[in-house]
């Protein structure tokens, strides 16, 4: 088992947990977006370690966003192609010769899915992310305002109380008078 990280979370907490695994980290830190080139980067090393047998099954985990309060964690295979039943198309008795042959067509295609998966899963991380911070502020304002409501009534009752007291002092130096 390799683990090959992109990003500081993930890296953090699997180092300390399974610091003997780790392969590779990648990290954007300084980077605001994503773009496809950071993924086409991820998706060369990763073939770059299958290539040299490092492993035999890469799989890709990631958040996949499902709303702004909800992220579903997934599992992609990536290496070997998770393919279902795919069912040969009727091609009516014509027959397609392909150019280049299949192995050139297939020797590009192959790591360009493997970048646009990668990308996909960084996308989503990101829109997660992001889902995730909106959330968490706008949890903070709604408590923020809550607490503002509350010390403004403290407030109010303390100030209250005091002007009673200054009221109930000069009625009783009047009184006294």
């Amino acid at each position: 088992m390799k683990i090959f990280t992109v990003g500081k979370k993930g890296n953090d907490s699997l180092k300390r947990l399974y610091g003997r695994y780790f392969a590779e980290a990648v990290d954007f830190r300084g980077q605001k977006a994503v773009h496809f080139g950071n993924a086409q980067g991820v998706a060369a090393k990763i073939l770059k370690m299958f290539d040299a047998g490092e492993f035999d099954v890469a799989t890709l985990f990631y958040a996949e966003f499902k709303s702004v309060i909800s992220q579903k964690p997934t599992a992609l295979r990536l290496i070997p192609a998770a393919v279902g039943q795919v069912k040969a198309p009727d091609l009516g008795g014509a027959i397609y010769d392909a150019e280049p042959d299949e192995g050139e067509i297939l020797a590009d295609l192959l790591p360009r899915n493997i970048a646009v998966q990668v990308f996909r899963a960084l996308l989503e991380n990101a829109a997660s992310e992001q889902g995730a911070r909106m959330s968490a502020m706008d949890s903070a304002t709604r408590n923020a305002g809550d607490m503002i409501n509350k010390l403004s009534i403290k407030y109010n009752r303390q100030r209250q109380a005091q002007i009673t007291k200054e009221l109930i002092e000069i009625i009783s130096g009047a009184e006294a008078l």
